[in-house]
């Protein structure tokens, strides 16, 4: 209980709060706060502690912060968390930080039967998506085909009024400014969460080869399995990416209007393959109950530097893997060759 001392008496935080009206600390104190903040005034008293830590503030909060949390299934999911929304809230509200693996896995593990996917997209704090999706995880079909999550059908966009655009670079740069994007996973049955987004865009590219388009990447990175080097006989941590790509549409007419097209989730490795259904839910689930939490962009190690650095790792390792296939192929050469002339020889 924090307090401080004058000469002739200690005053506690309790003392100062309880001349203060408790619906009064309630109804015009309390909810002013955002989640950061009425977290720390939890921990500034007891009093304090009781009243901020009503299931109904954080519902506030929550249903603020992720729209798409007020889907009556979802709630009635987030309910059941062992405090509620204050617990989703403290699962979903940071930056995932899961760039270690135990050493080792349990073969046992429960595995979900199925995650719950909340999707948000704001631009420049207007909400231009919104939308939940249950991914079915009990299937064949799903353990042994490449994870690949679209919010939309093929056919479907979401007109993104605010969201006008610019012309040549400005628009890439707006758009890496302005988009956020909020990917939370929802385990029903362990009753966890994760935002596995990286809040902003990690980078923006144009396609080119389809008119007026571009598409935003929201990536995190986290950690994978350890692959044993046969050589040195060290182990080599394995990264994954967990990415979400936004691809955005804009007619061609004069101020033409832009659409929201596509969504989708996929967890690649540093080959650069899709991960399977199956292994890329032992890693999310892994992320989710054991991945540590951090305040985003904490010691600049943001969800961009840590992209570029796995970006640069895959390009490495490609031209090391390039390399060794070429010597290879030399090797081949050479002995195809000196095959051919020992032939040559004998014959003589």
């Amino acid at each position: 209980m924090s307090s401080y001392s004058s000469s002739s008496s200690t005053v506690t935080v309790d003392d100062d709060i309880s001349a203060v009206p408790q619906d009064v600390i309630q109804t015009h104190i309390l909810t002013r706060l955002d989640g950061p903040a009425l977290a720390a005034t939890s921990c500034a008293s007891s009093q304090l502690h009781a009243l901020s830590t009503q299931d109904d503030l954080w519902r506030q909060i929550c249903t603020a912060t992720w729209p798409s949390i007020t889907d009556e299934n979802v709630s009635r999911v987030v309910s059941t968390f062992p405090s509620g929304h204050r617990s989703f809230f403290s699962d979903a509200f940071p930056a995932l930080d899961h760039l270690r693996q135990p050493s080792e896995r349990n073969p046992d593990r429960h595995l979900p039967n199925e995650l719950v996917s909340c999707v948000d997209i704001h631009y420049k704090n207007a909400l231009i998506v919104s939308k939940t999706h249950v991914i079915e995880t009990a299937t064949a079909w799903f353990y042994a085909a490449p994870l690949r999550v679209d919010l939309f059908d093929s056919k479907d966009s979401v007109l993104a009024p605010t969201l006008h655009g610019g012309e040549g670079d400005t628009w890439l740069k707006d758009l890496e400014e302005n988009l956020t994007l909020s990917w939370i996973l929802i385990d029903p049955f362990k009753k966890r969460a994760v935002n596995i987004s990286s809040g902003r865009a990690v980078a923006v590219e144009r396609q080119w080869s389809a008119g007026d388009v571009l598409r935003a990447r929201f990536a995190t990175i986290m950690a994978g399995d350890y692959n044993s080097s046969g050589r040195s006989g060290s182990s080599e941590m394995e990264y994954v990416k967990c990415e979400v790509a936004v691809t955005c549409v804009r007619s061609k007419e004069e101020g033409g209007e832009v659409h929201v097209r596509e969504v989708s989730m996929q967890v690649e490795d540093m080959e650069g393959r899709s991960l399977s259904g199956r292994d890329s839910l032992v890693i999310l689930q892994e992320a989710m109950e054991n991945g540590k939490r951090r305040k985003r962009g904490e010691g600049g190690q943001n969800g961009k530097v840590r992209y570029e650095e796995f970006t640069e790792r895959k390009r490495v390792r490609k031209e090391k893997k390039d390399k060794r296939e070429r010597v290879l192929d030399m090797a081949c050469i050479c002995v195809g060759v000196t095959k051919i002339v020992s032939m040559q020889r004998s014959d003589a």
